[in-house]
């Protein structure tokens, strides 16, 4: 089980959701603004976003943790500016800006050139300047962005090496980067209430330090060891390689000192969140949680009712019940969102679905924002007695945030569906 599931639960009941078309020239125009079969997972009240600032020194995830005695490397003071805070988010409805750059939640349009100076070291927090953020705004929260920037030039790390039992001070230039973003996943953020979640932004010193002989550095005159591209600079690019890294994001993005753009996952945090090879990626793909995790909704004069029905021997069947076809096969839409998905490894797609009348409907895995299709678009002929889809594909890039959409619009019928299933076949 993939540990960053942990509320997606949670985040489906509190956020309105969206879908799109069989073809990326109509998607994300025709869809409007469709009503979502339970209006209560609308989202009424505003989501309000603090953050903190922290090291840690600790090999823990979650937690922060203060130094041992006999920490090898500790520091005194680290601090960057805070420059822009971004959401990622899925939306149902018409929206004015680019899907996959994430809307600006902070500094408020009129205050742009605004920076905050966090320091790491003394635990800066925000609350205030974030006040009039709403992470809701009509979306499905996949992640939050922090964008930071050296404060100045000559921005450095300053700390200490235990070397030979006795602590040697040390300066780590930030002259590597000019900016970058680091992207958390949304189950990285604390739900302190329903209307309130917190991110930690925390630099872990030993993620940094990890692997790189910091004792075998050459001490300069001044007894402080300089890490830079001019002393110690093997060292300094190692560290620089672990730097960003280090904060624990999903994923990051950065321009160096060159102006060269560049952007990657954090490793053990992408593979927590793609699982073992045998893991069913669909979440309650059997239903026997009802509807935790799907999406179902209608639009484009599209009208249908979603209804668990409990089997003899305990499975659990979803009826779809289509009363009005609609204009669109994707009128009546079933999705699941948040399916991790590896570039290029093959997968297993399996359901099993009938119907009431023999007749076709799209299956296809797409993504949330540019609505390109990653996965697969197939459109079978849905029966009249059970019978099993199975699709192998290699998807077109890797995305934490794949969409599962079975589209079931046009005519007038009854679908039955069970045991939903995408897992890797190859490791």
């Amino acid at each position: 089980m993939r540990f960053f599931k942990s509320i997606a639960c949670c985040c489906i009941s509190a956020f309105a959701l969206v879908g799109c078309s069989d073809s990326k020239a109509t998607a994300g125009i025709e869809i409007g603004n469709p009503s979502l079969a339970d209006a209560d997972t609308v989202a009424k009240v505003a989501l309000a976003l603090t953050a903190d600032f922290s090291v840690d020194y600790d090999d823990v995830k979650v937690l922060a943790k203060g130094a041992a005695k006999d920490e090898p490397v500790l520091l005194d003071s680290f601090s960057m500016a805070l420059t822009q805070v971004r959401s990622y988010s899925s939306y149902y409805v018409s929206i004015n800006f680019d899907a996959t750059q994430g809307l600006p939640l902070w500094p408020e349009e009129n205050a742009a050139d605004s920076v905050i100076g966090i320091s790491f070291t003394e635990g800066s927090a925000v609350d205030d300047a974030f006040s009039n953020i709403n992470l809701k705004d009509e979306g499905f929260l996949k992640e939050i962005g922090v964008c930071f920037r050296p404060e100045r030039a000559n921005a450095a790390i300053r700390g200490k090496v235990l070397v030979n039992g006795d602590y040697v001070p040390f300066e780590y230039s930030l002259s590597a980067i000019q900016n970058m973003t680091l992207r958390y996943h949304f189950s990285q953020v604390e739900w302190v209430t329903d209307s309130l979640v917190n991110l930690s932004v925390v630099f872990h010193v030993r993620y940094f330090v990890d692997g790189v002989d910091l004792a075998s550095a050459a001490v300069s005159d001044d007894g402080v060891i300089h890490f830079n591209a001019s002393e110690n600079a093997v060292l300094w690019n190692k560290l620089n390689q672990r730097f960003i890294p280090s904060f624990r994001p999903l994923r990051f993005e950065y321009t160096d000192a060159q102006g060269n753009q560049a952007e990657d996952y954090v490793k053990d945090i992408w593979d927590g969140i793609v699982g073992k090879m045998s893991d069913n990626t669909i979440e309650n793909g059997d239903f026997s949680k009802g509807m935790d995790h799907w999406v179902f909704f209608t639009q484009l004069n599209g009208e249908a009712t979603a209804n668990i029905i409990e089997e003899k021997s305990g499975g659990h069947i979803l009826e779809v019940n289509v009363t009005n076809g609609g204009n669109k096969s994707y009128s009546v839409q079933l999705i699941q969102e948040d399916v991790a998905l590896v570039e290029g490894k093959k997968y297993k797609c399996v359901f099993t679905i009938w119907s009431n009348v023999e007749g076709k409907i799209t299956a296809r895995i797409g993504t949330y924002d540019d609505y390109e299709t990653v996965g697969f678009q197939e459109h079978p002929i849905v029966k009249t007695t059970g019978q099993s889809f199975e699709k192998e594909f290699s998807p077109r890039q890797s995305t934490p945030f794949a969409r599962f959409e079975l589209n079931l619009g046009n005519e007038v019928r009854k679908f039955y569906i069970k045991e939903v299933k995408i897992y890797r076949i190859e490791e």
